[in-house]
């Protein structure tokens, strides 16, 4: 996703910050351990859990996106059903202002700075990501260490990008010094039309290497070694963000054929060492 929301720099002391390790399961077997799970149980209507997420708000000039992102329930809500929903919709009930002026749309961005934090382990989300020209789903997570080293110097591991107008393709990327922004270092990968079904999105970190799947299937490692002599950052706490953008300089703006409402459907997101 590349970049901040400029309204709320996350919080860096963290309350539950983890190195993966193995654990030790019975008989002598190793298994992985579960260190962050949500599968957005609740009524309909209501907020999700306060003491996993925090909400930011604001707009995010840096990648020239058109949403406000709002606090409370309005644009992220659980539907009574075990899932999550971000919803982006064109209004701006409270004359909220961005970057280009009066803001044209809602959505919603959440993320775990301050709640929870993991080096290593096994990443992963079932999502369903919305259709249409200007969206921009995400699940990625940013180092903790941002306020003091800063972006990209504190590492972003982009676990799924989605735009809007790349129906069947999904984006896995690293960013860090000497290789962020358009000069990420990923691959992507062609399926179905992600919006028509849910997909399972996860990353297997380890220290010398970063891997992608989708519903299973591995479509990219990442080694120190496609670096190009630049640091690998990866070696250090990370906090989740899952967000829906609208527009922006990659995914561009939505045009005539976009509709709204859209939305991303979390089922889980779920991490383990």
């Amino acid at each position: 996703m590349s970049s901040l929301v400029r309204f709320l720099l996350p919080a860096l002391v963290t309350a539950a910050t983890l190195a993966a390790a193995p654990a030790q399961a019975d008989g002598g077997a190793l298994a992985a351990a579960v260190t962050f799970n949500d599968d957005f149980d609740g009524a309909a209507g209501s907020a999700v859990d306060g003491s996993k997420w925090q909400l930011e708000t604001g707009d995010n000039v840096n990648n020239h996106e058109r949403q406000y992102y709002t606090a409370g329930a309005a644009n992220a809500a659980l539907d009574g059903n075990g899932h999550l929903v971000i919803t982006a919709k064109r209004e701006n009930p409270a004359g909220y202002n961005c970057w280009y002026g009066p803001c044209e749309y809602t959505s919603a961005r959440l993320n775990t700075a301050g709640k929870f934090t993991q080096t290593y382990g096994h990443f992963e989300a079932r999502m369903k990501l919305p259709r249409g020209q200007g969206m921009w789903p995400a699940f990625w997570a940013l180092g903790n260490d941002i306020g003091s080293n800063g972006w990209p110097n504190c590492g972003e591991i982009d676990f799924m990008e989605n735009v809007g107008f790349e129906p069947n393709t999904v984006h896995g990327t690293i960013h860090g010094p000497g290789y962020s922004g358009a000069e990420g270092i990923g691959a992507y990968y062609n399926g179905p039309n992600f919006s028509d079904d849910f997909h399972t999105y996860a990353v297997d970190w380890a220290p010398d290497r970063i891997s992608w799947y989708v519903d299973g299937a591995l479509y990219q490692t990442r080694t120190p070694a496609d670096l190009g002599g630049d640091r690998w950052v990866f070696d250090h706490p990370f906090y989740l963000i899952v967000n829906l953008a609208v527009g922006g300089y990659w995914p561009g703006d939505p045009d005539g054929s976009t509709q709204f409402p859209q939305q991303l459907v979390v089922d889980y997101v779920r991490v383990t060492t």
